[in-house]
C-alpha cells in the first residue's frame, strides 16, 4: 500500500503524511489537554522534511546518484513554488478582505526569502536556512520558555534598579499561547524605529495558558501586561510592567497609614525585598545629598529649604540617616488627603496611596454581592476583562440586560505593588491584574547598566547573575 501511495503522490507523499499526522496529533493533544505535546510535529517535520539536524550522525552517509539528486531538486523546487503561491494568495486575502495594516511587510519578506532560497546557489541557501532556523528557534524560546526584560523605572528600587536586565521565565506559571499569532518574530508591539504595529489583528486567539512549573506565589516579582492601557492593543501586546504580587485571589486587602494588611494581618515581606518610603528630614545644617547618593545609594532626594529635606529611604538607610549628628528629626510621610486618581476613581470611595480599602480581590468561581456602592471596584473586571455589558439604571445593576445582585468571577486576579511605595504606579491606581495579563516570573539579573557611570563603572558588577527576590 505504501508503494502504491508513493507511485501516486511521488515526492509529495512525505508532505501529505506529515500534514495528516499533524492534524490527527493536534486533535489528540487537544482532548488530553497536553499542550506541550503540540511541539512534536515540529520535530517530526524536521526529521521528514527540513532535515535541519543530522539525526543519524553515527551512520556513514550514503552517496546519492546524480539522477536522484536532480529528481529531488525538481520536487523541492515544486514544493517551494507552491508555498510561494500560497503566501501570495494569503497576502491578497488579508489586504483585500481584511484591510491588514501590516499585510505587506511579512509576506513580502517571506516570499523574498523563499525566492532567494530556491533560485540562488547552495551557499546562499545554507545562509538563509541557518538564519531562518535561528529566528524561529529564538522566537519559540521567547514565546514559550524565557524572555529578556529591562527595568525602565524606579518603581521597584532598591529591589530592582533602572538598567537591570532580567530573564523572565514563561514556564514558571505556564506560557500563554499567542493571542495575536500573525506577528513579526522577536518584536513586542511596534517595529523598532517606527510607530508601525508589528502584528496583525486579523486573527485573534482566545486566552489559553499551558501547564507550568507552578503558580504565582505571594511576594513573587511578576511581569505582566499593563491592564489599564487605553490604546486598544491586544492583551499580549500591551506594555510590560513588573511589580511584586502582594494580593492573591480571594484576599481582603487594606492599606492603612502606609502599612499593608492582607486578611487582617500585616503583610509578611520576603527575604531580599527592599521596601522604600519617602521621609521628611529636618537637619541642623546642610545635608550632602551627593554623598548620600554615592555612599548609601539614596537616589531620590530633594531639598525644601530651611534645613528640610525629602529623602526616599529603605529601613536600613533610614536608620543610618537618623544617626547623623546633623539630623534633628526624621519622619515617614503618610498621605492623608484623598486622591482623585486612586483606584477606583470614584468620588464615593475615598483614599490615597497610604490609605485604601478594604478591597476583596476577585477569585475564579467566587460569587460576590455587588451593589451600587462597590460596583466601581469591579466595573473593569466585569466589562473590560470578562467582556460583559454592564448598565446601572435607577440603582439597579444589569449585566447582559439581566438585573443582578451577585456576580461570579471567571478569572483569578492579583494585586501588584512596587517596593518603592511612594513612587510606583501600581494596583493602587488602576486596580486588579487579570490572570490572562500575566507574562512570567522574574528569575535573575544577567546584566545591570548604570547610565550615570563611566567606563567599566557603568556595569554594576555586584548585580550580575543575581537572582530576583
Amino acid at each position: 500500500m505504501f508503494k502504491r501511495m508513493r507511485n501516486i503522490f511521488g515526492g509529495f507523499l512525505k508532505v501529505i503524511l506529515f500534514t495528516v499526522f499533524s492534524v490527527l496529533w493536534c486533535v489528540f493533544v487537544y482532548f488530553i489537554e497536553g499542550q506541550w505535546l503540540y511541539f512534536i510535529p515540529l520535530l517530526v517535520g524536521d526529521v521528514l522534511l527540513w532535515k535541519t539536524f543530522n539525526y543519524t550522525f553515527w551512520k556513514k552517509s550514503e552517496k546519492i546518484s546524480k539522477k536522484k539528486k536532480e529528481e529531488n531538486l525538481k520536487v523541492n523546487n515544486r514544493i517551494r513554488d507552491i508555498i510561494v503561491v500560497l503566501i501570495i494568495l494569503l497576502y491578497i486575502v488579508l489586504v483585500i478582505f481584511f484591510s491588514a495594516p501590516m499585510g505587506l511587510t511579512l509576506p513580502v519578506l517571506i516570499i523574498c526569502a523563499f525566492i532567494i532560497w530556491s533560485k540562488s546557489n547552495e551557499q546562499v541557501r545554507s545562509w538563509v536556512n541557518a538564519i531562518g532556523f535561528a529566528v524561529i528557534a529564538a522566537h519559540l524560546l521567547r514565546t514559550f520558555l524565557i524572555e529578556a526584560y529591562t527595568i525602565p523605572t524606579s518603581s521597584m528600587e532598591k529591589s530592582l534598579l533602572i538598567g537591570d536586565f532580567l530573564f523572565v521565565s514563561k514556564v514558571s506559571y505556564g506560557p500563554r499561547t499567542p493571542m495575536t499569532p500573525l506577528a513579526l518574530p522577536l518584536m513586542h508591539h511596534t517595529i523598532p524605529g517606527t510607530n508601525k504595529k508589528s502584528y496583525l489583528e486579523t486573527i485573534r486567539v482566545p486566552y489559553n495558558r499551558m501547564a507550568g512549573l507552578g503558580e504565582i506565589k505571594r511576594n513573587d516579582c511578576v511581569v505582566f501586561n499593563y491592564p489599564a492601557e487605553k490604546l486598544g492593543r491586544p492583551v499580549d501586546k500591551k506594555e510590560n510592567y513588573i511589580k511584586r504580587c502582594v494580593g492573591m485571589p480571594g484576599d481582603t486587602l487594606l492599606i492603612k497609614d502606609g502599612d499593608l494588611f492582607v486578611n487582617n494581618s500585616i503583610h509578611e515581606e520576603s527575604k531580599g525585598m527592599k521596601k522604600q518610603y519617602q521621609y521628611r528630614v529636618k537637619a541642623k545644617s546642610k545635608l550632602n545629598l551627593d554623598m548620600l547618593k554615592e555612599k548609601y545609594d539614596v537616589t531620590e532626594s530633594g531639598s525644601a529649604g530651611r534645613g528640610e529635606y525629602y529623602l526616599t529611604l529603605t529601613k536600613n538607610n533610614r536608620d543610618i540617616v537618623n544617626g547623623f549628628s546633623t539630623v534633628k528629626e526624621i519622619e515617614r510621610i503618610v498621605y492623608e488627603d484623598d486622591q482623585s486618581d486612586i483606584f477606583p476613581q470614584d468620588e464615593n470611595i475615598t483614599g490615597n496611596v497610604d490609605n485604601q480599602g478594604p478591597i476583596i480581590i476577585p477569585k475564579k468561581g467566587m460569587r460576590l454581592k455587588i451593589t451600587t456602592k462597590n460596583i466601581s471596584l469591579y466595573k473593569d473586571v466585569i466589562e473590560r476583562y470578562e467582556k460583559n455589558i454592564l448598565k446601572i439604571e435607577n440603582d439597579v445593576i444589569y449585566i447582559n440586560d439581566i438585573s443582578v445582585d451577585y456576580y461570579t468571577f471567571q478569572m483569578n486576579y492579583y494585586w501588584m505593588m512596587g517596593d518603592n511605595r511612594h513612587n510606583s504606579a501600581d494596583s493602587r491606581y488602576w486596580g486588579f491584574v487579570p490572570e490572562d495579563h500575566i507574562v512570567g516570573k522574574a528569575l535573575f539579573i544577567w546584566m545591570s547598566w548604570n547610565r550615570n557611570g563611566k567606563g567599566l563603572a557603568k556595569i554594576r558588577w555586584n548585580r550580575l547573575f543575581r537572582s530576583v527576590k
